[in-house]
């Protein structure tokens, strides 16, 4: 299977760099839920207001949020078509993964003698049945 992506590989690694840090994570997360200007994203976290800009950054840089001008506020929004993208593509990764185990499971399931209940009766006793047939 041929994982088709919409991403080119500098975007993947600009994409999966940004979602490394929880701090980026969790403005992605509340940025999907309503816009907010950078002075509130701020004051949701323990860090200055210039590291803030710096996580906001890295995210605008993969193309998971942007920013818009807003009179001398920058408001931040995330960009549901890029999380898209990045999901198809995870979701190709989960695909090719699940084949392969299928696969996998496909060519155990073949080596495997299946055992019948004839076989069960013809088979033989282990030391523990035959002690407890014995009373």
């Amino acid at each position: 299977m041929v994982v088709r992506i919409e991403l080119s590989d500098a975007e993947v690694d600009r994409v999966f760099h940004a979602l490394a840090d929880a701090t980026r994570r969790d403005i992605v997360r509340r940025t999907l839920v309503g816009e907010a200007s950078v002075s509130e994203l701020a004051d949701a976290y323990a860090m200055s207001f210039a590291a803030v800009q710096k996580h906001v950054a890295v995210l605008e840089g993969a193309g998971l949020v942007t920013k818009e001008p807003r009179g001398r506020t920058r408001i931040v929004r995330a960009e549901p078509g890029q999380i898209d993208r990045v999901r198809g593509l995870l979701d190709a990764y989960a695909d090719l993964w699940r084949g392969r185990i299928d696969r996998l499971d496909a060519l155990l399931g073949a080596h495997r003698a299946p055992r019948s209940d004839q076989d069960a009766d013809h088979a033989p006793r282990s030391d523990h049945d035959r002690e407890q047939g014995s009373h």
